[in-house]
């Protein structure tokens, strides 16, 4: 058996992954036995060390261990909702930086190294599921290799753990290049996929196992960021070097890697397909009730998510669960019962995000020849044509209404329908729940943390069958594990690469319109060349990049995608220089409330782009070289 640096409070600092201890080596901890020669003595205690390596999975959808939710401009909340809202609010540091995960993904290596280097010597197993086992694990490895690369920048790559004896020298590690880190991050998944099976056989003891269309899909988004302007010929970072004058960026930007890109987006559809992986549906036959297709278009893109294992999830996290999410973002709904906390309604889209989602023609609200942009804030009562979209007869805000289903089935807001939590018959309008949400109704704001701090609300996360009690204080969670990769995802990184690698084209369009399609839209050469004031935008390709851009903050609003998106695109920088802008929530009349008020004034540098190295960490190791900014 190797032996291993021990692990001390110094050599830890230098870099967690290479210092491991061999007493204190899991997270979970085989039946108290806590040597590595008895944690691979047999494959049931095998079996937990390969646990151990997925434990460190990161909670997507939790407030405390997913910097996208809070830590952008895509959801607002209340002030003490902790490290990752910080950053939001531009409070970053390099002493303890917020949400740092540098020590705790290199420990992740560190265990997937350990199982790899002794899985051989478990004796009573199968080589057909170890090979099975060591594949997971190199994906793993890889993943979490990834997701410091997209947190940090450059790191330095931990291919195995170092031994016990290596010298100072050896363990003062430097940062590799991107472009290194990008190649040994693929080499790993394509290791991974020959013993990676293409489906699960056992789904009660094995969904979110990996599987050859997760390791597909996560190559071809690991390529897209790789390609990205944030990490292909990125200027700003081209200051960014090692001790020695080792570049750690190419300011070359190559088209070569959009191409590559593009490959891999195609391979992991394609097999995706292959696999059974389709664009989910709703099926209104399960229903009781003849549903109009205004409803069944809002499930099938509301259900795409929460419908757990659906046909369009490649990849969903189980230690990730969406219980705590539903709970945060699903408003007070029961008239009746207003005393219930279980639902608080307070992580809210601001309104540049409701301002995002198209007209209904498809095309964004600044281009439609036909859609009041300018009286966007003006008053209107809901009429017969908008009955399941917006209670019939209410007042509300112009911005509301005439738009595309994906703004009603991702939002709510004051006067909009609420479909489902126990009320399913469409057919009669008047008995859906709906959305009363100006000061001192029941959605608005008046008990501290809870309720909007924007006047809009996130539908897209709930669940349509639970149920609140009508008395008591009890919320009925359909519960789902959160989706990492869809194939709407798929489809729109499969587009992006294609239209930076070789402009716009038939291809481009069909995976656009395949996602346009189930969202109830036109497809993209149709609606701009119809209804845009700019009605070749599609025709060329940076008109078509942004098109693609905000389809994809659309689709995959509130999914996690933005925070990072935006970053890979260098348009973080726009975007969260912008204001967060709220209704005016203290007012009780409409013609009051339904102005726009500034809530908070960001701020987004080029520092912010990556995460700083710990100051502890720089000060023990002079090779590691701090982001630029910080």
């Amino acid at each position: 058996m190797k032996k291993y640096i021990k692990n001390t409070k110094t050599w830890m600092l230098l870099i967690p992954l290479l210092l491991i201890s061999c007493n204190k080596y899991l997270d979970v901890v085989p039946d108290n036995i806590a040597t590595i020669d008895n944690a691979f003595a047999l494959r049931t205690q095998a079996k937990k060390f390969l646990y151990t390596c997925y434990s460190y999975m990161p909670r997507n959808g939790s407030m405390g261990d997913d910097p996208s939710i809070v830590g952008g401009d895509e959801v607002w909340s209340f002030d003490y909702r902790g490290a990752y809202f910080d950053i939001a609010k531009g409070n970053q540091s390099i002493v303890g930086p917020l949400g740092d995960r540098w020590n705790h993904y290199y420990r992740a290596i560190r265990d997937c190294n350990i199982f790899l280097e002794n899985i051989a010597r478990v004796p009573d197993m199968e080589e057909f599921e170890k090979n099975r086992w060591i594949a997971e694990v190199k994906f793993l490895k890889a993943y979490y290799h990834f997701y410091l690369v997209r947190m940090y920048g450059p790191i330095p790559l931990v291919r195995e753990n170092l031994p016990v004896d290596a010298g100072v020298d050896e363990v003062k590690v430097v940062r590799n290049p991107v472009d290194e880190c990008t190649d040994y991050i693929v080499e790993l998944i394509d290791e991974s996929m020959a013993n990676l099976p293409a489906d699960i056989n056992d789904p009660a003891e094995e969904l979110g196992r990996i599987t050859k269309p997760i390791a597909l899909g996560l190559k071809a988004y690991v390529l897209v960021m790789a390609a990205s302007p944030l990490f292909n010929g990125n200027t700003d970072q081209a200051p960014l070097r090692n001790p020695d004058g080792t570049a750690l960026f190419s300011a070359t930007a190559s088209v070569e890697k959009w191409e590559r890109a593009a490959r891999a987006t195609k391979e992991a559809i394609d097999f995706a397909h292959s696999s059974g992986y389709k664009l989910y549906y709703y099926r209104p036959d399960f229903q009781q009730y003849k549903l109009t297709d205004t409803t069944v278009t809002q499930l099938s893109v509301r259900n795409s998510i929460t419908e757990k294992w659906n046909s369009e999830i490649i990849w969903a996290n189980t230690q990730a669960r969406s219980d705590d999410m539903q709970r945060l973002v699903t408003p007070f709904l029961d008239p009746v019962n207003l005393d219930i906390t279980v639902t608080k309604g307070e992580l809210s889209p601001p309104l540049k995000v409701v301002e995002m989602y198209y007209t209904e023609n498809g095309v964004p609200i600044n281009e439609d020849k036909s859609w009041d942009l300018a009286g966007r804030y003006k008053l209107r009562v809901s009429g017969d044509d908008e009955e399941l979209y917006i209670k019939k007869g209410y007042t509300t805000a112009s911005l509301n209404f005439d738009r595309e289903p994906r703004f009603y089935s991702h939002l709510g807001f004051d006067g909009s329908i609420w479909y489902g939590q126990g009320r399913y018959d469409d057919g009669q309008p008047n008995n859906l729940l709906y959305l009363e949400a100006k000061f001192r109704q029941r959605n608005g704001i008046g008990k501290e943390g809870f309720g909007t701090v924007t006047g809009y609300y996130i539908k897209k996360l709930v669940h349509f069958e639970n149920v609140i009690a009508t008395s008591g204080n009890t919320y009925s969670v359909t519960s789902y594990p959160w989706p990492l990769i869809r194939l709407t995802d798929l489809y729109l990184l499969h587009a992006e690469a294609m239209n930076e690698a070789y402009g716009p084209g038939p291809e481009v369009y069909e995976y656009l319109d395949l996602v346009r399609e189930r969202a109830g839209l036109k497809g993209v050469e149709e609606s701009w060349s119809q209804y845009s004031m700019n009605p070749t935008k599609h025709t060329h390709q940076e008109g078509l990049r942004d098109i693609i851009h905000q389809e994809r903050l659309i689709e995959l609003a509130f999914e996690g995608h933005r925070f990072w998106d935006l970053r890979r695109w260098k348009k973080a920088g726009e975007y969260l220089n912008q204001p967060i802008v709220s209704w005016d929530l203290g007012q009780e009349v409409a013609v009051n409330y339904y102005r726009p008020v500034v809530i908070f004034n960001q701020s987004f540098g080029t520092r912010d782009y990556f995460w700083p190295i710990d100051e502890g960490n720089m000060n023990i190791n002079p090779n590691l070289v701090q982001n630029i900014g910080w």
